[in-house]
């Protein structure tokens, strides 16, 4: 079995704006939440068939890299099977680790099964300092020894099995993530303080309570408790929707006037998006397992305020690009800010303005534009994975062509967004298989 890393010569497409996107279309797995259920397969040490695996470039990346690790993983009707196969003592040397963010999530499990993770400085996409300082102080708080430079970090397993209570500074995900299943390997109770409480996360909590870790969870603190006795019988868990996928869609549709249903995606954790759209008088609903856009009356201008924010219920940082997008074909002045990823704001603007538009930077991470404005195709790079999403819903109010370039960052978090669009009646071309 080969796993599906197909290589894609075009990288380049062409949008036009036309008629209003409509119609139903049904969103891949997250790749947000699959790459942690991949890390917690490989950490729980128990055969796993994981459903709804989404075949972005970063998901297939971070299977390639868990095979190279010594684990047995095949893609079998619709699935992929995970299972403890490792029979080399010598850590595994991982250069591709470098092309993508989530390879972190991977030291637990390398630690359950050499005793020492060793891996390059992680990539991804390119939008500010997003350093790993937070990540080692996690390991050190479990006794790990941790050594980095500018090349890469090593970590050694600590032999201590002594309940531990960490306390993050702020509500990361990646924290959160690499803390329970460090947890999980060196089967430790833990008090996880200040934990990240998104769904990504917590659907990965859920999945390690099928498992037999017992788990709780309040805004203050997930507790951990190990099973008292081990298992080998196989595990099935499930990757939701890509809620960013829907909302980007949702933006896509609403730009253009249209109205639509997006399936497959859990209204947890679409509230914020939900509710942001309301605010640009977008008639948008999370009904079941679906995001849905009426056709009726819209105000004459509306205000939006769009604050990425890690706390519970907040504004995921995802969902920003693609509203910002939005909202420049949106009557008001809106606001928006994004101090998670200091970098985003400096990759995204530059592309909106060479489009015509005209936003007021506050600060690095803080803008304002006023709304509509008539943007003019031209050619622009997706820099990052939610820079080009966002580019796509520009490219679709611009008067002309837009030529986007970076199609590769696209497909790191999506298999086929621009495919989904076209579904809906959208002008785009370049990118077929």
């Amino acid at each position: 079995m080969t796993l599906d890393l197909r290589t894609h010569p075009r990288t380049t497409l062409t949008v036009r704006s036309g008629r209003p996107l409509s119609g139903t279309v049904r969103v891949d797995g997250s790749k947000n939440a699959a790459l942690p259920l991949l890390a917690a397969a490989a950490a729980v040490g128990r055969p796993v068939k994981l459903a709804n695996v989404p075949r972005s470039t970063d998901v297939q990346l971070m299977a390639a890299l868990l095979k190279q690790s010594g684990f047995a993983v095949a893609r079998r009707k619709g699935h992929l099977e995970i299972k403890p196969n490792l029979l080399s003592v010598l850590v595994p040397d991982l250069p591709e680790a470098a092309r993508i963010r989530a390879s972190y999530y991977l030291v637990p499990a390398l630690l359950a099964w050499y005793g020492t993770a060793q891996l390059p400085l992680p990539g991804g996409c390119r939008i500010g300092d997003r350093g790993m300082d937070l990540h080692f102080d996690v390991y050190r708080a479990f006794g790990d020894q941790v050594d980095s430079d500018i090349a890469g970090y090593r970590v050694r397993k600590s032999a201590s099995t002594e309940p531990l209570t960490v306390r993050l500074p702020f509500r990361s995900r990646g924290a959160s993530v690499c803390a329970v299943l460090r947890a999980v390997v060196g089967r430790q109770r833990l008090r996880l303080e200040n934990p990240n409480l998104s769904p990504e996360f917590t659907g990965m909590l859920a999945a390690l309570r099928t498992a037999d870790y017992r788990i709780e969870v309040s805004p203050e603190a997930v507790t951990v408790v190990p099973p008292v006795y081990g298992s080998t019988t196989e595990l099935t868990w499930d990757v939701p929707g890509d809620k960013i996928e829907a909302g980007t869609i949702a933006a896509a549709i609403a730009a253009t006037g249209g109205t639509g249903r997006i399936e497959g995606v859990d209204s947890e954790g679409l509230m914020p998006m939900v509710a942001a759209l309301n605010c640009l008088g977008i008639p948008a609903a999370a009904v079941n397992d679906a995001l849905v856009i009426a056709d009726t009356a819209r105000p004459e201008r509306s205000l939006l305020e769009a604050v990425a924010t890690l706390d519970p219920d907040g504004l995921d940082a995802d969902f920003e690009p693609a509203l910002m997008a939005l909202a420049l074909s949106v009557p008001g002045t809106h606001v928006f800010a994004d101090e998670i990823n200091p970098g985003r704001h400096g990759n995204l603007l530059p592309q909106l303005a060479r489009l015509g538009a005209t936003i007021e930077e506050l600060s690095p991470t803080r803008c304002r534009l006023t709304g509509p404005q008539q943007l003019t195709g031209t050619r622009v790079e997706a820099t990052d994975i939610r820079t080009g999403s966002a580019l796509l819903i520009a490219g679709l109010t611009a008067a002309g062509t837009t030529t986007i370039t970076g199609l590769d960052q696209l497909r790191r978090g999506h298999p086929d967004l621009p495919g989904k669009l076209r579904w809906l009646g959208a002008e785009i071309a370049g990118d077929e298989q």
